[in-house]
């Protein structure tokens, strides 16, 4: 449901990529005539451990921890796990009105979540997901604000169907606004654009891979974001955690939704197979192999599976193709090209590569592949 609710300035913010208008005021100076919007969207290790690793793997770790919110009316959005207990972190107007949600994590599965705990004029809420209790969480940087300067990644949700994954710095901090019942203080400003998928999802230190946002608000035609600090909410999120809220304020879902339809199972194919390639790029065999289903997993043990890829790298997709068949699977056709080492050198290789792709146990998995080779390089 949407609402138009006109600005008394000039610049305005529009919530949840499609979602109503709102007032906005800018405690420190920001170029006049914005006309932007907060978007909603779409095993992390510790900081320490992330130092020096490429951007794309920073990328890719923290997108494991990155899950879609999706409510009972439709409306999606995105969220990020912090804590051992199973809790996703998350913006108040993603999961405004609802008690329980949907919340589909980065290896396709389908899973249960429950508020306990939302804000009313800070624009942070928790979802604890007991399928998910014991699960590594993103590391956080805590007690140390970002500076002007410093490089961050906006990383949305893994299921967002296009730009999840934006770059830029921290352009300016202390920035103060409203935007209906919420009030948004001493935000980054940040020159990755948060754009759909992005809102509600971890701002991430580009150097340690560690959490240092949430985001949230996005200004459109200028190119720049807002991140609420971790360090800012985080003692209310944990306040939620160890004390659950045993009943919800109500809050209008109009400013803080986007309603959208469900995820297909073509484009959750899609994802699926591009998720292994990409879990396999980063060399990360562990996470690829549970992508594959119980009877793939009999024929192939992890240990056959590992060497099969360990000298494959820089795997590229394309001309993907997805055909459904019937309700619960489909097929995925692709064209990829790797390079492969052998004896001491590398070349290229190209094969057409085929998978069913289905459901076992409610949740999407990799059923059956198969592939051959089209042209090679010598």
């Amino acid at each position: 449901m949407k609402r138009e609710w006109w600005a008394a300035l000039a610049a305005s913010l529009l919530i949840a990529a499609g979602g109503g208008w709102a007032a906005w005021t800018l405690g420190e100076a920001v170029p006049a005539g914005l006309d932007g919007r907060p978007l909603l969207a779409a095993v992390g290790t510790a900081g320490e451990k992330q130092a020096g690793k490429t951007i794309k793997d920073i990328i890719f770790e923290t997108q494991k921890q990155v899950v879609m919110i999706e409510t009972p009316t439709g409306s999606q959005g995105s969220g990020f796990l912090y804590n051992w207990q199973g809790d996703v972190l998350t913006n108040a107007h993603v999961v405004a009105g609802s008690r329980t949600v949907k919340v589909k994590t980065a290896d396709a599965r389908e899973l249960r979540g429950e508020v306990i705990g939302i804000g009313t004029d800070t624009d942070i809420a928790v979802v604890r997901v007991k399928a998910l209790e014991g699960t590594e969480p993103l590391s956080l940087k805590r007690s140390a604000m970002a500076e002007v300067g410093d490089e961050v990644v906006a990383v949305g949700s893994p299921l967002g169907l296009q730009n999840t994954v934006t770059t830029g710095i921290i352009s300016g901090v202390g920035r103060h606004f409203e935007i209906g019942s919420f009030r948004y203080r001493d935000m980054y400003q940040i020159s990755a654009p948060i754009a759909p998928g992005n809102s509600g999802g971890p701002l991430v230190d580009r150097m340690t891979g560690s959490v240092i946002g949430i985001n949230s608000a996005g200004v459109e035609k200028n190119a720049i974001g807002f991140s609420m600090p971790i360090d800012n909410v985080i003692a209310m999120a944990e306040e939620w955690s160890a004390n659950p809220m045993t009943e919800l304020p109500g809050i209008s879902a109009d400013i803080g939704t986007d309603e959208g339809s469900e995820f297909q199972l073509d484009k959750m194919a899609e994802y699926l197979v591009r998720h292994f390639y990409d879990s396999l790029n980063s060399g990360d065999y562990v996470y690829a192999y549970t992508l594959l289903g119980s009877e793939w997993k009999e024929k192939t043990s992890y240990e056959a599976f590992r060497e099969g890829y360990l000298q494959t790298k820089n795997v590229k997709l394309d001309n993907l193709r997805v055909d459904v068949i019937g309700n619960e699977t489909a097929d995925v056709t692709a064209i990829i090209t790797a390079d492969e080492r052998s004896e001491g050198t590398t070349r290229v290789r190209k094969y057409q590569v085929s998978y069913r792709v289905g459901y076992e146990n409610d949740q999407l998995k990799l059923l059956d592949g198969k592939g051959r080779a089209i042209d090679m390089d010598k």
